[in-house]
């Protein structure tokens, strides 16, 4: 793990630095809008294209678990799209030590990014944790993640998100049918991620759990078609996505469904992900303990 400079941190930048760098990473403004509207903070000697790099992710700074680390067994694999395109490609992992037993399944669904390294190295630390563990990536029809964060958002406005919702669906019932799973499966997913997460809990009601960071919520028409258990996890300073939050939640206590939300005040959009100053150490810890927990009642048991 990279250690040649301080770790940055959210407070090291300013509030509406940090809202317009959201609006970039999910497409609101492009790279040019990003470093005009950046200018203005660009001060003792950093250029915008500076803060631009200060807040983009380190894949190396983040990273967990190594690739190589011997108690996992990883792979790509592949799964047939019901679109009849193909296949979707995915990162596959299990530890060394369960062999081809049967373990509890965890679908890992990436940001707007597709399956970068972080994600790999988020579906290796669920692995460690005696799950099989799999992340499709959803620009698969695409070439695959390209390893440039701007290619992928670029690429990544090409899918037809219609098809690529039916993918997950698919992923779901791959995972179930293979023999070396226990038949339990469970989602987590970030961001754009964390919305797929949410769509699959309202489409597949013998989902075991669904576990959604800071995702877009479904419909609130279809909150009543949630089945499976449900933990939702917020930024608290994400106006983007919490503005949605109370009408689905009242949605989701008038049709009855038993679901857990959990707000970490201060935190901004992203605070799970260890590759950028946004994370935030302490309410990463406590959320993924809370995920694991979590998946230990309703997917492992």
């Amino acid at each position: 793990m990279s250690t040649s400079s301080p770790r940055l941190t959210a407070q090291d930048f300013d509030q509406e630095l940090l809202v317009l760098f959201d609006a970039y990473v999910h497409g609101g403004i492009d790279r040019r809008g990003f470093l005009r509207g950046a200018e203005k903070f660009a001060k003792a000697g950093v250029t915008a294209a500076g803060l631009l790099a200060a807040l983009s992710p380190d894949f190396a700074r983040g990273q967990v678990v190594p690739k190589d680390d011997a108690r996992l067994k990883t792979q790509t694999v592949s799964f047939e799209s019901p679109q009849g395109t193909g296949t979707v490609k995915g990162y596959l992992a299990r530890p060394a030590s369960a062999g081809t037993a049967k373990l509890p399944t965890i679908l890992v669904v990436h940001e707007n990014r597709g399956l970068n390294p972080h994600i790999e190295d988020i579906t290796r630390r669920i692995a460690l944790d005696g799950y099989m563990a799999f992340a499709p990536d959803a620009l698969t029809p695409l070439g695959g993640y390209p390893g440039d964060e701007d290619k992928a958002r670029e690429a990544f406005a090409k899918l037809d998100q219609t098809k690529t919702r039916e993918d997950f669906v698919a992923a779901v019932g791959w995972l179930k049918a293979r023999a070396d799973t226990s038949g339990k499966v469970g989602v987590t997913g970030f961001c754009y991620g964390g919305g797929i997460a949410h769509m699959l809990a309202t489409r597949l009601p013998d989902l075991a759990a669904s576990v959604p960071f800071y995702g877009n919520h479904p419909a609130n028409a279809d909150a009543a078609k949630v089945k499976s258990p449900l933990q939702i996890h917020f930024a608290g300073i994400d106006e983007r996505i919490n503005a949605a939050w109370p009408a689905y939640e009242a949605a989701l206590k008038a049709a009855g469904i038993k679901h857990e939300a959990h707000i970490y005040p201060g935190t901004q959009h992203g605070f799970n992900n260890d590759t950028t100053p946004r994370f935030d150490a302490a309410a990463a810890k406590l959320a993924w303990e809370r995920t694991m927990g979590f998946f230990a009642q309703h997917v492992k048991a």
